[in-house]
């Protein structure tokens, strides 16, 4: 029952009464980076959601579109601003995530959505992942995020579908509000560790 009705349903009350008690820092932080990329504090990206359904993730941008002389993007870490690194260790670049909860692409808890190009590489077990809506924080994200390998993340999203319950769900809140607190586990220059998936496996 939890899983089929009751799960959504906290989602989306949690999702507004939040958004709507963060709409002050929400408004500080899009005039912030509005200024600093001139005029787009937002970055879109589609990501595979339930039943590997497209959607368009939305975040707070945390880093420019400067270019080389080529035309060509800079690395992360060029292009990460100073306000966008604060924001990133303090996970306030996922608020926007909340918009994506209300409107039923994400849950609050779940699998993180990835990259549309990883599809092709998920085994069968791990393909169970676009079972349940993707999550803003999830069972991997309490328990090394960024830090794991791809087995053993994956793995762990999996067990997650398999056995979502109420208490679970509030036990991976209480540990990601800890990890924010503390400032665990996060990778300030995205892509910083390890290869991505496709590149990991095609390489096996």
């Amino acid at each position: 029952m939890y899983k089929l009705f009751f799960k959504r349903f906290f989602d989306f009350l949690i999702s507004i009464i939040t958004f709507i008690t963060l709409i002050p820092i929400f408004i500080c932080i899009m005039v912030l980076l509005g200024w600093q990329n001139k005029g787009t504090p937002f970055f879109f990206q589609l990501r595979p959601g339930k039943d590997e359904k497209i959607f368009k993730i939305i975040k707070f941008k945390t880093m420019s579109d400067a270019k080389d002389e080529s035309g060509s993007l800079l690395s992360d870490a060029e292009r990460l601003t100073k306000a966008g690194a604060f924001i990133r260790k303090t996970s306030l670049d996922e608020i926007p995530q909340l918009i994506n909860v209300i409107k039923g692409d994400m849950s609050l808890i779940g699998p993180r959505p990835l990259l549309v190009r990883y599809l092709p590489y998920y085994d069968q077990r791990e393909a169970t992942r676009h079972n349940v809506r993707p999550g803003i924080t999830g069972l991997a994200q309490v328990n090394g995020r960024n830090f794991l390998d791809w087995d053993s993340r994956l793995e762990l999203d999996a067990q997650y579908v398999e056995s979502i319950s109420l208490i679970k769900d509030i036990k991976i809140v209480l540990l990601t509000i800890k990890n924010v607190i503390q400032r665990k586990d996060i990778a300030v220059i995205p892509g910083a560790i390890g290869k991505p998936l496709d590149i990991e496996r095609a390489i096996k």
